[in-house]
This record gives C-alpha cells, structure tokens and sequence, in this order.
C-alpha cells in the first residue's frame, strides 16, 4: 500500500481514471465520494485547515503514475466538500478552502470536553492558549486554525457557555468559561 508519510492511501490512488474527472455521472458520483473522504481524512490526521488550488497539495498528484488533477477535478472535489458543509470558501475567486473536517459545532463540543476534561469549568484562558497551551497538547485543538476556533467560541458564547473578551490586540483575547 502507498503511503504518504505516515498516511495510507487508498487502492484508487494508484488508478489514473481517478485523476480524470469522469464524464459518466454514476462514475463522477463515486469518484467525488471517494475523493471528499480522502481529502478530509488526510487533512485531519495532517492537521491541514486550508486547502489552495493553485497551491501544491500533496494529494492532488501521483509521480508514481504520472498523474496530477486538473485545477477542475481540484475545484469539483472541494466543491462537493463546500456543499456538504464541511468546508468553506475562503475567497470570492474559489482559490482557498477552509478545510472543517469537524463542523463548528463538533468543534464546539470538542472545546466544551476540553474545558471539562481539564477542569477549566470558571476559568480563563485566551484564544492562544486554547491553540497551543499544554492543556492542549496531543489534542484536536492544538494548532487549530483560528478562524475554526473563534466560529466555535462565537456558537459557544451565544449559548451561554462562555464569554470572549479583547485584550489589547487579536492575540491576547480571553475566554471566560461558564460552569452551567
């Protein structure tokens, strides 16, 4: 089996058809499907938040078969990701794609585990550290975009489980965590 680093890729890898967008619309179903899981399952176990079209992206070519996706098969395939909700177009042109292989409000429940996991119920912590403190470490969270982080934050505040204050700059905003 391929691998990709550490990552293991599927038989369909290795198949060029697949680097084909096909014109058969029950073969393109397939393909797309096959194509959305790997795209998500890879961002996920790399940590991978954004995706760019023009940018090089590991999966989007196979030098063993001599084969690359077409900047159409790319944008289909993150297209059907978007229309899924599980991802986001970051700009008006479709270059860049924010990747959310959580939606937010998984990412909310992940925070909300996190913060009973440690026991940070009434305490408070700022975005940063949510991202890249020692309490996050090994985690979901750590390294998370963000953007993902503040949409999550955002849903949280709004029911009540937390509260975000500025601090002086973007860095430094804090989080105040709600016991109910």
């Amino acid at each position: 089996m391929q691998t990709l680093g550490n990552f293991k890729l599927p038989p369909f890898f290795n198949y060029p058809p697949y680097f084909t967008l096909q014109p058969v619309r029950d073969t393109r179903e397939k393909q797309v499907q096959l194509w959305k899981e790997l795209i998500l399952d890879y961002c996920k176990t790399q940590k991978i938040f954004v995706i760019g079209l023009e940018e090089e992206f590991p999966l989007f070519s196979n030098p063993a078969i001599e084969r690359s996706l077409t900047h159409e098969a790319r944008q289909a395939f993150l297209a059907a990701i978007v229309s899924e909700g599980r991802a986001e177009w970051l700009d008006k042109g479709h270059r860049k794609c924010l990747i959310l292989w959580h939606r937010v409000q998984d990412w909310a429940d992940i925070i909300l585990n996190f913060v009973k996991d440690n026991g940070l119920e009434d305490s408070v912590m700022t975005v940063e550290e949510i991202r890249s403190g020692p309490e996050s470490r090994g985690t979901d969270l750590q390294g998370v975009d963000r953007i993902i982080l503040m949409r999550a934050l955002k849903l949280l505040e709004h029911k009540g489980k937390l509260a975000i204050f500025k601090g002086t700059s973007a860095d430094d905003e804090g989080i105040k965590f709600s016991s109910r």
